[in-house]
């Protein structure tokens, strides 16, 4: 009685996972739906473009060249023009002025007393000027180099989602041939249960077995949709995207090859190590310049300037003009020891630089070592789940034969199965453990690997 029931359980299972599974393919059809499918490169190029982070490294480009254009401004005079023009009442209907002679001068009210001049300003010398544009263009060049290196860390993060899109796709296909199979197989047992070749046990282990299908398959289309969501916000798209299939590049990453030695050496010139090169020698030119502060400093002055009672010193009534030149010598003795704490700052922010750049080349050896590793690695696993999965593959083949004449359980065949399941996850995981370290190389040494030939490299496609 109790192995009728379970029959009938089986029997009356079949439709409700149909259903399901008709259910499930729905779902994984509207993953992609209403999404704008974009090739790698395009997604990179919208990520660089749109990104808040790329945009604040561009805009730090254009300050470090205004920091420079104004380092170089010290070196000039400055030019003031000053015009200007007024009354001076002393009684109803008049207002008085003094001429050249120093004489006060009562004129008619109805007029105005004007006057012009003109300044420069310079200093003749200030030691402090020449490490400032030192600096100042060194730490522009840094901020070229920064944004070389954020352009590329925005690749590398467009990269993991796009990945994590095509793998949870390729994970989808898995499910859904892995479901396919099940419901043959549950097809399979319920006809064996009938004929009295199988228990009802086998029938109820196929419905066990599709709902796993089914999970795994609505697993992997959750997380394509996570991916498609997060790879939108990062290429700042208001449509929804998503990977494009059969990408070349994508595939010319699967299958490159490297030279270990010129990865190290490139990683080692990379943008981020030649931005904290830049950075160091900023800060030992603003060390200079903190101690420039004790040295004396030159200035000139000189203006010339009129007034009168012509517009400005045009009409009938020209000014008189007079001229002032100046010069001075300004020696700093003390200031309240505010150059020594500008000079003790410097001298900090030195040897911090110098930790930084120590530790980014000994970063770059490091990650260069683990990249390397990680790419060839997933290389090799590569091919050793493609040989896995293909004798899987026959091994199912030869077992579901064996369950079809009775010669073997439900249990060998569904370990059989599950060996040829996890073969197909370990070969996805392996594929993109391969691209994820071919993005996190182009980030290290700053530069694409599959647009490089060997010979400037040792990198081939």
């Amino acid at each position: 009685m109790g192995g009728r029931l379970l029959l009938v359980l089986g029997v009356a299972a079949i439709p409700a996972v149909a259903a399901g599974a008709q259910g499930a393919t729905r779902t994984q059809d509207s993953v992609s739906a209403g999404t704008q499918p974009v090739t790698l490169a395009e997604a990179i190029r919208l990520a660089q473009q749109n990104s808040p982070a790329t945009i604040a490294a561009r805009g730090s480009v254009e300050s470090g060249k205004i920091a420079v254009r104004t380092a170089y401004g010290s070196f000039l005079p400055s030019i003031t023009a000053n015009f200007g023009a007024g009354r001076q009442f002393t009684g109803t209907g008049s207002l008085t002025r003094v001429n050249s002679a120093g004489e006060t001068v009562t004129i008619a009210g109805d007029k105005w007393n004007y006057s012009n001049s003109l300044g420069f300003s310079a200093q003749l010398f200030n030691f402090q000027n020449f490490p400032n544009l030192k600096a100042a263009k060194a730490e522009a060049a840094a901020a070229t180099q920064g944004a070389v290196t954020e352009s590329f860390t925005i690749a590398l993060n467009v990269e993991q989602q796009f990945y994590a899109s095509l793998s949870a796709l390729e994970s989808e296909q898995a499910a859904r041939t892995q479901l396919a199979q099940a419901i043959q197989q549950l097809d399979a047992s319920r006809r064996r249960v009938i004929a009295g070749a199988a228990t009802a046990s086998d029938s109820l282990t196929a419905v066990v077995q599709i709902a796993n299908a089914q999970l795994a398959l609505r697993t992997a289309q959750n997380a394509r949709r996570d991916a498609n969501a997060t790879l939108t916000r990062l290429v700042g798209s208001s449509v929804p995207v998503s990977a494009a299939l059969n990408d070349p590049e994508v595939t010319a990453r699967d299958t490159i090859q490297i030279d270990s030695a010129a990865v190290v050496a490139q990683a080692m010139a990379a943008p981020n190590i030649s931005q904290d090169v830049y950075l160091l020698a900023a800060a030992e030119q603003r060390r200079k310049a903190a101690r420039a502060a004790y040295l004396p400093t030159i200035n000139a002055n000189y203006s010339r300037g009129g007034s009168g009672a012509g517009v400005y010193g045009f009409g009938n009534d020209p000014f008189i003009y007079t001229g002032q030149l100046n010069f001075s010598l300004s020696i700093p003795i003390f200031n309240g020891f505010q150059r020594e704490g500008q000079l003790a700052n410097a001298a900090i922010n030195k040897a911090n630089a110098a930790a930084t750049l120590r530790d980014a080349k000994l970063a770059a050896q490091q990650l260069s070592v683990q990249y390397i590793d990680a790419l060839r690695l997933g290389q090799e696993q590569v091919l050793v789940q493609t040989a896995s999965i293909a004798a899987a593959t026959e091994n199912v083949r030869v077992v579901q034969q064996r369950y079809n004449l009775g010669l073997s359980t439900i249990v060998d065949l569904l370990t059989a199965q599950t060996t040829l399941n996890q073969a197909q996850a370990n070969l996805i995981a392996a594929r993109n453990t391969v691209r994820l370290a071919t993005a996190q190389i182009e980030a290290l040494i700053g530069q694409p690997l599959v647009t490089v030939t060997t010979g400037s490299n040792g990198v081939t496609r």
